[in-house]
């Protein structure tokens, strides 16, 4: 044989089973693979869904339905995303069991997507079949990094065992009284959170790297405000009319954009790997954090829905329960929220800056109070003022703060040379 043929043998035999060992937290330029971009593709779907069960419910008046619907829908589909996201940072082969085992939680996660309307109204029966087939392939891949990696095994093995024994509580769960239905999800859900911190308290924890790890949140954080992009299209589709354009909800619809945009500008201003590979103790707090910004942002795409459609003509009495503090609330609950965890994940990343946090936090408080005045001062005008105080707060931000990346740094992370 041949050199050439054998390095040929070689690679193929890497290709098709290389050992699972922890990938090096110092490696340099680690960014998200394609697998892992395809991953993410199939989260769009879920979070489209939930942010559309959201709107509707709110759209009626079911307000304490649509809270609890959907924070619990968007954890199932955000501890899922987190679930794969961690174990791929330490553990990611590339060879083809690793690949065929994230293609089954690929078809799990569609499965995931499938169930959500009707887990928004308490049946997980469906999601909890896609978290099945999930955490199949997911314990595989744990097991394989308990053989591969002789420092990590106890942790792996950690891992594999607990994410079994609580998925077999979510099917007994289903089979419980009606009930049981709520208080058991959010007992089960905080048991879910605590098994990493758990499992990662051992001799050695999972070899997770700081900024790939900060790479993906960003890039879930743009899947996230697609939603409210969809939403401000759909408010300017609405607009339009065979008599010209509708102002207000056009105003609604650029004041959503600005608001997303600032948003957008305010995140990708921390420096989330500088904080993870100096500080890995705050990782989990950082990473936590991040269920409340995400489904804030995915809240606000259906805020902005509920907002352009209380405006539009062709509504009929009955057809929309909220008035319009309760729309003007439904974009600038989440606008607050954002900011408020932006506000204390910044202060992780970057000790704390006075004026920065002064302003953001009086930016939250004005949004609630914007909202609560809507009835007032009307409903666009409440939006369009939301917009407003979120670019004064983007502006203190880039005067004020001299600790985080420059712009143009923000700009290179999302388009490269």
């Amino acid at each position: 044989m041949t050199s050439s043929e054998t390095a040929t043998a070689a690679g193929l035999r890497r290709l098709l089973q290389s050992r699972m060992v922890g990938r090096d937290r110092e490696e340099e330029h680690r960014v998200s693979t394609p697998l892992e971009l395809l991953f993410d593709l199939c989260f769009v779907v879920s979070v489209s869904e939930a942010a559309a069960a959201l709107h509707e419910s709110l759209a009626v008046g079911h307000i304490r339905h649509a809270i609890l619907g959907y924070l619990s829908v968007f954890f199932a589909i955000w501890w899922a995303w987190v679930n794969f996201t961690w174990f791929a940072s330490a553990y990611d082969t590339d060879d083809i069991p690793y690949r065929l085992l994230t293609f089954a939680q690929i078809a799990g996660v569609l499965v995931l997507a499938s169930g959500v309307r009707a887990a928004f109204d308490g049946n997980f029966q469906v999601v909890t079949v896609g978290y099945i087939i999930m955490r199949i392939a997911l314990t595989a891949q744990w097991l394989r990094a308990a053989a591969g990696d002789r420092d990590g095994r106890r942790t792996a093995l950690r891992y594999a065992v607990a994410v079994t024994v609580i998925q077999i509580g979510w099917i007994v769960r289903l089979v419980l009284p009606a009930s049981w239905g709520w208080p058991t999800f959010f007992t089960f859900a905080v048991l879910e959170m605590l098994v990493p911190y758990w499992a990662e308290h051992t001799t050695r924890s999972t070899p997770w790297h700081p900024e790939h790890i900060a790479e993906r949140y960003g890039l879930f954080y743009i899947i996230v405000l697609g939603e409210c992009i969809l939403s401000a299209f759909n408010a300017i589709h609405a607009s339009l009319s065979v008599d010209g354009i509708l102002a207000k909800p056009m105003l609604v619809a650029g004041g959503g954009l600005v608001i997303m945009f600032g948003l957008w500008w305010s995140y990708f201003k921390l420096d989330a790997e500088h904080m993870l590979r100096s500080h890995p103790q705050l990782a989990f707090a950082w990473g936590y954090g991040h269920y409340v910004l995400f489904a804030s942002i995915a809240a606000l795409g259906a805020g902005i829905a509920v907002a352009a459609q209380s405006l539009g003509r062709s509504l009929t009495a009955g057809e929309f329960a909220l008035s319009e503090r309760g729309a003007a609330l439904a974009v600038g609950i989440p606008v607050a929220s954002a900011l408020l965890l932006m506000a204390r994940l910044r202060a992780l990343a970057h000790d704390g800056n006075r004026v920065a946090d002064a302003v953001g936090y009086s930016v939250a408080a004005l949004t609630v109070l914007t909202g609560l005045a809507a009835n007032a001062i009307g409903l666009t005008a409440a939006v369009v003022t939301t917009a407003a105080l979120v670019v004064v707060k983007v502006t203190v931000g880039i005067v004020t703060t001299r600790d985080t990346q420059s712009d143009e740094e923000v700009l290179a992370k999302v388009w490269p040379d």
